[in-house]
């Protein structure tokens, strides 16, 4: 049964209706009819790294499990684990967290859901810089507030700026969201960046920030990624951090996130929390404490492969005429600019109107996907992953290179 079709059914909330099956969901079902009708694919949608688990973590759940520790435990995750990302917090932003103020949940997407639980109510508005993670709009909307979308532009890095941030503000916004590195386009903010944004906020005091930075790891600047806690301490009561382990340790699957903020709101996601999933994983929090404290030369590693994945990538489709890649600071993703191929038609004839027509296309054509910019709020581009081996991504480019090489202007 898809979305649709269940939300014709009487059981469902009207809440329901407000939310939208997530594209890359969509995309996997498409990718899914392909595989089964015997049609390769090469998908650049992957969202997670296509390494394994770091050795060392898998050993520290294994023991877990032997030691027994694998019964419920404090909604906020173990002391081991508070510790451990305290340690983290501290190393990071300079700044020391107390127990009260960090929270553990299943995966950084849970905090952020709870987050906006606990605190909009109907109307409250979240202003969200585009392009964006395709949740958070849904996630507001689903609590009852009202994302209020905030186009950015290639000219600012595709970045929030201090101006647009003041012109979004009204007397319902309760929060501002900050990804970055973002999905996604990469960008990272610089700390002078964040200062800038800062200098708004302290004008309008009801205004928290929720910190998504859940890629910070996977960095290829020469500098650390900055955090807005580090830019403007004194506004740290109104930022909430969130981050896990999911993407720079290689565990997806283990539904680890954490969150640091103020002691009210942590204490009522924790609240949350134990009236709904009662705990994160006790196996996972064991494996998330090695993953914090341990060795980090697997994130090291994994990094540097990256940074050559990039660029074996960026430079593929920078060849390809009709795209305009950007080089991304952080995270796993190149973000195109395809609006160039507006107006192009296939062999067939078909006009490419839009970023689905064009990925549309190149599916059809060459079995490469990727997910389109309408996704993230910013029509005419596509997001392309680099969490795939150097000889997929050169399959992939060729792919795309004969895809678009078919198309024909007039």
């Amino acid at each position: 049964m898809t979305f649709s079709e269940a939300l014709q059914t009487p059981l469902l909330a009207e809440r329901m209706s407000r939310v939208k099956e997530s594209p890359s969901s969509r995309v996997a079902d498409r990718v899914r009819a392909f595989q089964a009708a015997g049609r390769p694919v090469i998908p650049l949608t992957i969202g997670e790294p296509d390494f394994d688990t770091p050795e060392h973590v898998k050993d520290a759940a294994i023991q877990a499990i032997h030691a027994g520790e694998t019964k419920y435990t404090s909604a906020d995750g173990t002391p081991a684990l508070r510790e451990a990302i305290k340690a983290r917090l501290l190393r990071k932003t300079g700044q020391s967290y107390g127990a009260g103020e960090i929270c553990v949940g299943g995966g950084a997407k849970q905090l952020i859901f709870l987050a906006f639980l606990a605190t909009l109510d109907e109307g409250d508005e979240v202003i969200i810089p585009a392009p964006y993670w395709v949740s958070y709009p849904d996630m507001v909307t689903v609590h009852g507030g009202r994302p209020v979308v905030v186009a950015t532009t290639a000219s600012t890095g595709y970045k929030l700026t201090p101006s647009l941030l003041r012109e979004s503000i009204t007397d319902r916004t309760k929060w501002v969201v900050l990804n970055s590195p973002n999905n996604p386009t990469g960008a990272v903010y610089s700390e002078a960046e964040l200062r800038g944004l800062a200098d708004v906020l302290r004008a309008n005091p009801r205004v928290s920030v929720l910190c998504d930075e859940i890629y910070d790891a996977i960095n290829f600047r020469a500098q650390p990624v900055p955090s807005t806690v580090t830019a403007a301490p004194d506004l740290r009561e109104r930022i909430f951090l969130v981050n896990g382990v999911s993407k720079t340790y290689a565990m997806t699957g283990w539904r680890i996130g954490y969150g640091a903020g103020s002691a009210a709101l942590c204490t009522a996601i924790t609240t949350l929390q134990s009236q709904s999933s009662s705990c994160p994983s006790s196996v996972s929090q064991a494996a998330a404490v090695a993953a914090l404290d341990g060795d980090q030369e697997f994130v090291e590693r994994a990094v540097r492969i990256y940074a050559e994945r990039r660029d074996l990538l960026v430079s593929g489709l920078d060849a390809i005429e009709g795209l305009r890649p950007v080089i991304p600071q952080g995270g796993f993703y190149v973000w195109t600019d395809c609006s160039a191929l507006a107006g192009t038609a296939t062999p067939s004839g078909a006009r490419i109107e839009s970023d689905a027509d064009l990925a549309e296309h190149i599916l059809e054509t060459s079995g490469v996907v990727v997910i389109t910019g309408d996704s993230y709020g910013c029509p005419g581009h596509f997001r392309a992953s680099f969490a795939l081996s150097a000889d997929t991504i050169r399959e992939a480019v060729a792919g795309l290179a004969h895809s678009i090489s078919l198309l024909r202007r007039g």
